[in-house]
C-alpha cells in the first residue's frame, strides 16, 4: 500500500470515527443527555449564534448554557454532511412544540469539535404564486 493509499484509509476511518460521534451527539441533544451531548467538544471549543450575536467559550459553558433552557426540546435530523475537519448538520429543534429549521456546521480539529456555529430559521407558509413549479415537501 502506498502512501495515498494509506492517508486515504486513514481518512476514511476517521470520517467514519466522526460520522459515528455526530450521530451520537445528536442522539443525546434529543435525548437530553447533556453529558454524552458535549463529549464530541474540546475544553476550549467555540460556539456561535450570528442571530442572537451569542459567542459561548469552552465546552463546560456550553454544557451549562444549554442545559440551563427551561424549554423542552426535541431534535430530528434530516442530514449530516461532511469530512475532514468541517461536517454541517441539518436538523429541526423543536423547542416547547414550536419547530425551527436549524443549520449546524462544525468544524473538528483532532476529532472533536473546536467550533461550531448555528443558524435558525422558522418555518413560513408557501406563497401561492409558485406552487406550479414546486412540490410539498415532508416536514
Amino acid at each position: 500500500m502506498n502512501d495515498q493509499q494509506k492517508k486515504d484509509q486513514y481518512s476514511s476511518v476517521r470520517d467514519q470515527e466522526i460520522r459515528a460521534a455526530l450521530d451520537q451527539h445528536w442522539a443525546a441533544s434529543d435525548a437530553n443527555d447533556f453529558e454524552t451531548e458535549h463529549r464530541i467538544y474540546h475544553e476550549d471549543a467555540v460556539l456561535e449564534y450570528p442571530q442572537s450575536g451569542e459567542r459561548t467559550r469552552g465546552r463546560r459553558n456550553i454544557q451549562n448554557q444549554r442545559s440551563s433552557q427551561p424549554n423542552k426540546k426535541r431534535f430530528a435530523v434530516r442530514r449530516i454532511i461532511g469530512d475532514g475537519d468541517l461536517w454541517i448538520t441539518e436538523f429541526i429543534l423543536t423547542y416547547d412544540d414550536k419547530p425551527s429549521y436549524t443549520v449546524s456546521i462544525m468544524e473538528f480539529r483532532d476529532a472533536k469539535v473546536a467550533r461550531e456555529t448555528q443558524y435558525f430559521a422558522d418555518p413560513f407558509l408557501a406563497p401561492a404564486s409558485r406552487a406550479q413549479w414546486v412540490e410539498r415537501m415532508d416536514t
